[in-house]
């Protein structure tokens, strides 16, 4: 592979996961480095991942992913660039399957679709929120709207910073993208990460993505 790889893992508290992220995304063909933000972990993040070989930059406090990323992405320095998320393991090598739309020019944005969740979440709410949001804004339809595993070339990357606040990130960047014309392509792995189930602590998480999600659609909405 003639394209340099760089990859973006913006982190937060992943001690004990985030060591075996890093070591996986070495084994993916052309990655030249391995960037980890590490936003103000209270664990081991940052030691964890310098350990696995990956290049740490530390931020002073929790700042959140959006800005976690947008600091990260000043830094690395490859063609390509995978955005990734900590807990991801062994399974980020699946990140592989990702490159290719991009080494063929048939894509500016590569987005990872999960398979089905290990274990029951909630009731659909927030994914049809971002479905409706993505259709009003832009009449398009993408499945994997939630998704944080994602490729794309280092200009259209830097193109859509800055990036939408708290949980509304994955779908602001996807309404950005359709909206610069970017060519998106879904892409089918079998990577896994930590999951929310049907408990207080996954049912609080999911309330905090449908309420950030809909500020940014009626932030948007304003601005018109």
């Amino acid at each position: 592979m003639d394209k340099k790889v760089s990859v973006l893992i913006p982190a937060y508290n992943e001690a004990g996961r985030i060591g075996e992220t890093v070591k996986a995304s070495f084994n993916i063909p052309g990655v030249s480095e391995v960037l980890v933000v590490d936003d103000g972990s209270a664990d081991n993040t940052a030691i964890e991942a310098e350990k696995a070989g990956a290049r740490v930059l530390k931020l002073p406090h929790n700042m959140g992913k959006g800005k976690a990323i947008e600091k990260g992405a000043k830094e690395v320095t490859g063609d390509l660039v995978l955005l990734l998320d900590g807990d991801l393991g062994s399974s980020a090598a699946f990140a592989e399957k990702l490159l290719p739309p991009l080494l063929k020019n048939e894509a500016d944005m590569v987005i990872a679709r999960f398979g089905k969740p290990r274990k029951k979440g909630g009731v659909g709410l927030v994914k049809r929120l971002t479905r409706w949001g993505l259709k009003a804004f832009t009449g398009q339809v993408v499945e994997a709207v939630l998704s944080g595993q994602r490729a794309f070339t280092r200009e259209s990357f830097l193109e859509l910073l800055p990036l939408s606040p708290g949980y509304a990130l994955e779908f602001g960047m996807t309404v950005d993208a359709l909206k610069k014309g970017y060519r998106i392509v879904e892409v089918p792995v079998e990577m896994t990460h930590r999951e929310t189930g049907r408990d207080l602590k996954g049912f609080l998480h999911r309330g905090k993505q449908f309420r950030d999600i809909l500020m940014e659609i009626v932030r948007r909405k304003i601005s018109g």
